[in-house]
């Protein structure tokens, strides 16, 4: 029996790597996927032993577009194959075209769809797979790709409101000390040498901004170095086990975004397990799947603590209280749902709040920081204009 040496992920993003003796490439991965690892490279004797082709690059707003489509197919009655070829080649996105064709391949050699589109962690990740396993198993797969479909435009959508709240004042922030570097950097030594050659005395704020124009001018590599370093050191660290908690836990206690981020991670969690519980999927199973797409290592840790304390007898809504990270609210509403059997119904009237209030959030973040930023651009290049006025003002009084 050949043997495998191995890389993944386990749970938590963490990287493990180890060596194992199975049959064949498909072998090792099976074995793996069973002690919840994402197999990310196989090698055998030395020899790199490709896995299928995982498609990077195909983005959210495409699988929601191909699975909408393929539900409308699967509900029109057109053979299984047949809509995967009709969805491959219509597929602009050369990666997702052969992804689709790889798993229209796979189908006709008898895999079910759920085992081929596993084949492609990259594009269709856990969530989907079990979804599109229990719509196989139940005879609804047309309904379940609905859902899917559902899912997915709604999580785009958040995603977006994320990308909006965020894109703005970094780009604000970006393009201001920009533009106050470049004018320290090199403006200010005009004026500089201009007050050097009158041998006036000048004011503290001149003589303060005159002396970082200086320090920028002879140390800007320096600077520049530190900085990148600094990203490349915090973007390490965060892929560390340790380093990924401590940032994401700062992330949530930060005074606004941190509300923002809670709010989207409750929606995020309830839209999540409610689609799975809806398609039929076991609560352990769901709440792991959950966990593994959360987005916030804090709140995964939560919902995975929640998950081995339902193994032990618990209620889910005792276990979520503990962690602290879900409102009372959230936490009332499911045990509510658990009482009356309806918690996946319940899931999704959280998850359509939590959304609303997540675009209201967005809203009013965005009113709050556009006069932050006026008076922050204010404040600073207002600061340096008036610190190289005041020695022109004290000339012209003299002169007067």
């Amino acid at each position: 029996m050949p043997t495998y040496s191995w890389k993944g992920k386990g749970k938590g993003g963490r990287i493990q790597q180890g060596v194992i003796a199975a049959d064949s490439k498909d072998a090792v991965v099976a074995l793996l996927r069973k002690q919840q690892i994402l197999v990310t490279g196989v090698t055998e004797k030395g020899k790199e032993i490709a896995l299928p082709k995982m498609g990077g690059g195909v983005k959210q707003k495409e699988i929601a577009i191909f699975t909408r489509q393929f539900s409308v197919m699967i509900d029109a009655g057109l053979p299984l194959v047949q809509c995967l070829e009709i969805l491959g080649s219509q597929q602009k996105n050369r990666s997702f075209q052969k992804v689709l064709f790889e798993v229209r391949q796979d189908v006709e050699s008898g895999s079910t769809l759920a085992d081929s589109l596993r084949r492609h962690p990259k594009v269709f990740n856990d969530l989907f797979c079990n979804m599109i396993a229990a719509g196989e198993a139940g005879g609804i797969l047309d309904t379940i790709l609905q859902r899917m479909s559902t899912y997915i435009e709604k999580r785009v959508k958040l995603q977006s409101a994320v990308r909006s709240a965020m894109i703005y004042p970094v780009a604000v922030i970006t393009i201001a000390v920009g533009v106050v570097i470049i004018i320290l950097w090199k403006v200010i030594p005009t004026f500089a040498a201009l007050f050097e050659g009158l041998g006036a005395q000048l004011p503290l704020p001149t003589r303060i901004t005159i002396a970082i124009s200086k320090f920028l001018g002879r140390y800007m590599w320096l600077l520049v170095l530190l900085a990148g370093a600094g990203a490349f050191g915090i973007f390490q660290y965060h892929k560390t086990y340790r380093g990924k908690r401590q940032i994401d836990r700062f992330i949530l206690k930060l005074p606004v975004l941190g509300m923002l981020m809670r709010k989207i991670a409750v929606a995020r969690f309830c839209r999540t397990l409610g689609t799975l519980l809806t398609s039929g999927v076991p609560i352990l199973d769901g709440l792991e799947i959950t966990a593994r797409t959360s987005g916030n290592s804090i709140v995964e840790d939560a919902i995975m603590a929640t998950r081995k304390s339902i193994e032990e007898g618990k209620t889910i809504a005792q276990p979520l209280e503990d962690t602290d990270v879900f409102p009372p609210m959230v936490i009332q509403m499911i045990s509510v749902g658990e009482q009356t059997g309806a918690l996946d119904t319940m899931l999704s009237k959280i998850a359509d709040f939590y959304e609303d209030e997540v675009d209201e959030a967005v809203e009013n973040l965005m009113s709050l920081l556009e006069p932050v930023m006026i008076v922050f651009l204010g404040v600073m290049i207002g600061g340096i204009v008036i610190s190289m006025y005041m020695p022109m003002f004290s000339l012209i009084g003299k002169i007067s």
